[in-house]
């Protein structure tokens, strides 16, 4: 990461705690702990390419551990990967929603991009602007997912909301409302973290809890893990929890309820509120 880059992350980081949004326990968290490559890896498109005054940020990070292939759920979970993205797309305000996929061990399937944009051979034609699908949005499949790693899950999970932290700051310096929605995908609890436990996400996920962040965790079933006991020890709301079954269907109902939250977030200040209250509950 190049010294401006790195500048620009510690001073949207910093803007944040002045501003209230961050804690200092949250704030030692992102900078000590030499992360800011990591963040700056997944921010993606600059606000000056985004023409919308109001965004939604979708974000998830999808378990890419050995233990998913060993239970057979690579499937399962690339197609509700996918479907998340495909119903974003099919909404009437995908053309407000800005998407990023990385995985749990740091890979970025694609940083922050526009899920929607404008089609410019139909402008051309017609005058009219109509939207069509990004093509930098990416879809999970065989090949670039392939999950054979470890678990570090409170490691990881702060980077990725000092990113969606980050992100958000920055539209905000500039005059854009934005608010998030992020998932935490994963079948197993922490086993590889080396900077982090479970303080310093519990300190970034109630600093970000509140009217502009929805924070939802996926635990899948792997027959040992109290998946709402860890959650609930990173500071996740029971109500945002999901906790599927080692099964397709399961997994896919899951993925489902997911998507119908976002769905439903990205509608208004309005719904984002009352969405972000009752939690999947409401879905």
């Amino acid at each position: 990461m190049s010294n401006s880059k790195a500048k620009q992350i510690r001073t949207l980081l910093q803007s944040a705690h002045e501003e209230g949004t961050l804690s200092a326990e949250s704030l030692q968290a992102l900078t000590v702990n030499n992360i800011g490559a990591q963040i700056e890896a997944g921010m993606g498109v600059s606000v000056g390419q985004v023409q919308s005054s109001e965004v939604i940020l979708v974000t998830m990070m999808v378990d890419d551990s050995g233990s998913i292939r060993f239970s057979g759920n690579c499937d399962a979970v690339r197609n509700g990967h996918n479907e998340v993205l495909k119903s974003l797309t099919a909404s009437r305000q995908a053309h407000d929603i800005l998407v990023h996929t990385c995985y749990l061990n740091g890979h970025i399937l694609f940083p922050y991009v526009p899920l929607a944009v404008v089609n410019e051979p139909q402008l051309k034609r017609t005058g009219k602007v109509e939207y069509a699908p990004n093509l930098e949005v990416v879809m999970m499949d065989a090949s670039n997912y392939d999950p054979n790693k470890g678990t570090p899950l409170y490691d990881q999970t702060v980077v990725l909301l000092g990113r969606v932290l980050a992100k958000y700051q920055e539209f905000a310096e500039s005059g854009v409302t934005a608010r998030t929605v992020t998932l935490i995908l994963t079948d197993g609890a922490d086993e590889n973290s080396r900077r982090c436990g479970t303080r310093e996400v519990r300190s970034l996920v109630e600093d970000l809890l509140g009217e502009q962040h929805i924070i939802a965790a996926m635990g899948i079933d792997n027959g040992s893990t109290d998946f709402r006991k860890v959650f609930r020890e990173m500071g996740i709301r029971d109500e945002w929890v999901l906790t599927p079954s080692n099964s397709n269907s399961e997994i896919r109902k899951a993925f489902q309820m997911f998507s119908q939250s976002a769905v439903q977030a990205s509608r208004a200040s309005a719904y984002f509120h009352q969405v972000a209250a009752g939690g999947f509950s409401i879905c």
